[in-house]
């Protein structure tokens, strides 16, 4: 693991940015790992950017999302897909066949994440991966206390966490 510091919010996203553009770069088939919520939302922007510039082509990548909500279907609003379609793949022409994000609908939860993880292994796990880091130290909504090895699987959220999501609902 490298450890990269950064000065501010856009400093963070830019080396974010290079960093994944760097890595499709290197391997143009590299699976990837992204995440959601706030603060993501400007390495993507930058992403776009580079896509629109002809500095990075992502049509050779596989992406699998880091999370969705339990219940909430794809094309709901407040749906981490849906999400992530406005905020970067619609943009970067992504092959849908090639985005991978769990379903909140799943009629077996558990059946759904080694199905996940199962693909994931697949195309020989994740080359890179992009984390978002909670106010209570949730590293991409595993709650504090999970294995740093864990595999997918479903979580409940702390109070603290869905207090700190909630902004994102518009219900």
């Amino acid at each position: 693991m490298e450890i990269i510091y950064a000065s501010n919010y856009e400093d963070m996203s830019r080396k974010a940015a290079i960093a994944i553009a760097q890595q499709v770069i290197k391997k143009p088939t590299s699976v990837m790992g992204f995440a959601t919520g706030s603060t993501p939302l400007r390495t993507y922007e930058i992403l776009i950017e580079f896509h629109r510039q002809g500095i990075v082509d992502f049509s050779s990548i596989n992406t699998f999302n880091l999370d969705e909500y339990v219940g909430l279907p794809s094309n709901h609003p407040q749906s981490y897909s849906f999400f992530m379609f406005k905020n970067l793949f619609r943009q970067i022409q992504l092959d849908p066949s090639r985005i991978h994000i769990p379903s909140g609908t799943a009629s077996d939860l558990l059946q759904e994440c080694a199905v996940y993880e199962e693909a994931i292994q697949s195309l020989g796990g994740i080359d890179f991966q992009l984390l978002g880091l909670g106010p209570n130290g949730h590293i991409g909504f595993n709650e504090p206390g999970t294995h740093l090895n864990s595999v997918t699987h479903v979580v409940s959220l702390s109070q603290e966490t869905i207090k700190q999501t909630h902004v994102f609902f518009h219900l």
